[in-house]
């Protein structure tokens, strides 16, 4: 194929506070089937994501965890490239801020900025939001003083810093903006940045913090550490060799400037604004597009551990697979306005899009080509008029899809694959193969109509591959061939004549049961609740231990999130959280209580969990399974032949995919340690504790 030059696509690099949700892989799925696409279609492609470790928010997180920053980034970035392995993703470099080559530049980049007199030391006073690592004007925040992005949140901080000259670049960027139209996309994000930001004058930027040490140090003033943003962004030319010296290696003089950054829209001023200026200061070309994609959001809310609502790649694969998961979240994002993810919906398209039009279209052509020719697939050149229109729709399908490519209408262009897809669908319905078939003179016409259905499948498929890797091979091996070219994509019929398809169709997507899935998907979301109201206390605790939160501040956000979480009582049951304050009981409620000596006759650990033990507990002549979290205290070994307080009648439930039957009692103390409730005299299994 000749190469069409060049293509170097990039996504943020996802900040390591936590695990990314299903919103947060949509970008790096999106991203890859661009890379993908562009590399079937000729270009060579470099494609970059990352980890984003520095800032006061990751010191935080860490002391939340017990860790220190370096351990907490190295755990989080580990699971961050873990997902991004999983959902399949064709990346050349997962670049780390926390990269050697990456810091020593950063430190390159400040001091040149500085030397030729772009920044300047002095103080800022101001409102700052720690989630978002940026700082705000009273303008700028809400009516109600949090932060614009987040809705957290600010405070006021002052301390002394390193500043950017911001407003010497702005008319050069509003230029810039203003001649090169597709510099911003979608046309609205660019409306935004210019009316809200460029147009009111921009300050100058703080690009150096002193209140945490958790950073790339300013080498000539250690007591700074290099503002995140300014670190993050840069990483786009670091991790091609950029050097700030002027001896940026090959790859960098080949691949710069960046064909694409794809970000999510919440990010869209400092890659827009900030990022653009500091090339500028660098004397370096600018990215020629930017790309703000919209949210994918939860039942239209935006997720939330808290609200326990959120979805995660990993969660969707165990239950969907990949390219299942890839397909959804690509299709159902629009190219401007907020996505939607239900699980129903999800059961929904896998059922009639994966499973009835691609996955059944496959498993009959391949099953009739068997049935009637032994898995032979000839041109028999039996044509009818019928047959015109489908290779018209077919070989008409590149110039489409890589329109919508052109544009970054990535969904649009996905359906427009399973058009041709459903257009060789209906030609099973206008041809009747399995009436053909029951006259032997017309054998070679039959024989016509699947090679026809067999090279539209081929070729549509040659389009799907990027977008669904592994679907896109499953399907070539059945049919015995290799994907096509996009350039031959215009021509139809160069599947081998007399090519002989797999004697066994399998099944690329099973039909799924909405009521059996939904029912996974609420075992698997009560898992996530009770793991967050788990953490929320250690959280609270470690702070509190470490100075960065008070006692009164621990219980007073303990409060608040009860009041908040309202109607997830059974989650934090799971999750042995104690909500305050509950509501006092009568002596008929408690009467519905059963509680009983149980004698603990075999233990195990739960299979992939931290904390969870699985105990065998005789009570009576009864035997109950019951799933605790108290791995951490208790070995399996050491569980075996104590006697134990148990809560007999707590409705059964799931936890981490293991029935539990009841509850053991447990004390804890201050310091969450946790201890059996056993009893203080000899008494016998099954004994009433009253």
């Amino acid at each position: 194929m000749k190469s069409k030059g060049k293509y170097y696509l990039t996504t943020a690099i996802a900040y390591t506070s936590g695990k990314p949700h299903i919103g947060n892989s949509y970008e790096i799925v999106l991203a890859d089937c661009i890379a993908r696409y562009k590399r079937a279609d000729g270009y060579d492609v470099r494609f970059q994501t990352g980890s984003d470790e520095h800032g006061q928010k990751i010191e935080t997180r860490a002391i939340e965890e017990g860790e220190s920053p370096r351990e907490f980034v190295d755990e989080t970035a580990g699971t961050i490239k873990h997902l991004w392995d999983l959902m399949n993703t064709s990346y050349d470099r997962f670049i780390r801020t926390t990269d050697v080559d990456h810091e020593k530049q950063i430190q390159k980049i400040f001091k040149k900025l500085y030397d030729q007199g772009d920044i300047y030391k002095g103080a800022y006073e101001g409102l700052y939001c720690t989630e978002c690592e940026a700082f705000y004007t009273k303008s700028q925040v809400t009516e109600d003083g949090c932060c614009p992005v987040c809705g957290g949140k600010v405070h006021p901080e002052k301390e002394e810093a390193y500043f950017f000259k911001m407003s010497k670049y702005a008319d050069r960027l509003i230029e810039h903006i203003n001649t090169h139209p597709e510099f911003i996309q979608p046309v609205s994000r660019k409306n935004e940045m210019m009316n809200n930001f460029l147009l009111p004058g921009l300050q100058d930027l703080c690009v150096s913090r002193t209140s945490f040490k958790w950073g790339i140090p300013v080498d000539f003033d250690p007591d700074h550490v290099v503002y995140v943003w300014l670190d993050a962004l840069s990483n786009y030319i670091t991790g091609i060799g950029y050097d700030a010296d002027g001896n940026s290696s090959d790859m960098y003089k080949k691949y710069w400037p960046a064909d694409l950054h794809l970000i999510g829209k919440d990010i869209i001023r400092f890659h827009t604004i900030y990022w653009p200026i500091f090339l500028m200061a660098l004397g370096e070309p600018l990215p020629k597009q930017v790309f703000g994609h919209p949210w994918l959001l939860q039942g239209g809310e935006k997720m939330s551990k808290s609200k326990g609502n959120v979805i995660y790649a990993d969660d969707l694969v165990d239950l969907f697979g990949v390219d299942a998961t890839r397909y959804f979240v690509v299709h159902e994002m629009p190219y401007e306005n907020d996505g939607v993810i239900t699980w129903e919906l999800l059961v929904e398209r896998i059922n009639s899009d994966l499973a009835n039009t691609l996955g059944n279209l496959v498993n009959r052509t391949i099953s009739m080509s068997n049935k009637y020719f032994d898995g032979v697939v000839s041109d028999k050149k039996v044509t009818e008029p019928v047959d015109d229109d489908l290779k018209s729709v077919v070989t008409g399908a590149y110039e489409k899809v890589e329109r919508h490519m052109d544009e970054l209408r990535v969904a649009d262009a996905l359906s427009e694959i399973f058009a041709v897809y459903k257009r060789l669908n209906k030609y099973i319905d206008e041809t009747e193969p399995w009436v053909l078939a029951k006259d032997e003179a017309k054998s070679d016409r039959l024989a016509t109509v699947l090679y026809n259905l067999t090279e539209g499948i081929v070729m549509a498929t040659s389009l799907l591959a990027p977008f669904l890797p592994d679907t896109g091979e499953r399907i070539a091996k059945q049919l015995n061939t290799e994907l096509r070219d996009f350039e031959t994509l215009d021509t139809f019929g160069m599947y081998p004549d007399g090519n002989k398809v797999t004697d066994t169709p399998e099944i690329l997507f099973a039909r799924l049961d909405m009521e059996e899935t939904l029912k996974k998907a609420e075992e698997v979301q009560a898992k996530q609740r009770a793991e967050f109201f788990e953490h929320q206390k250690k959280a609270r605790k470690n702070l509190v231990a470490a100075g960065r939160m008070t006692e009164e501040e621990a219980k007073a956000q303990e409060a608040e999130e009860a009041k908040a979480l309202g109607g997830a009582k059974g989650a934090s049951e799971e999750a042995g959280i104690d909500i305050e304050p509950k509501e006092e009981i009568t002596f008929d409620d408690f009467g519905k209580m059963q509680f009983q000596v149980g004698e603990i006759i075999a233990c195990e650990e739960v299979p992939k969990s931290k904390k969870l033990l699985c105990s065998q507990v005789k009570i009576g002549s009864q035997t109950k399974q019951i799933v605790s979290g108290i791995k951490k205290y208790y070995s399996a070994e050491e569980m075996v032949g104590k006697k134990v307080m148990v809560l007999v009648n707590l409705k059964p439930a799931k936890l981490a995919g293991v029935l539990s039957e009841g509850m053991l009692l447990c004390a804890e103390d201050a310091e969450g340690n946790l201890a059996l409730m056993t009893p203080e005299k000899p008494m016998p299994s099954g004994a009433e504790i009253c």
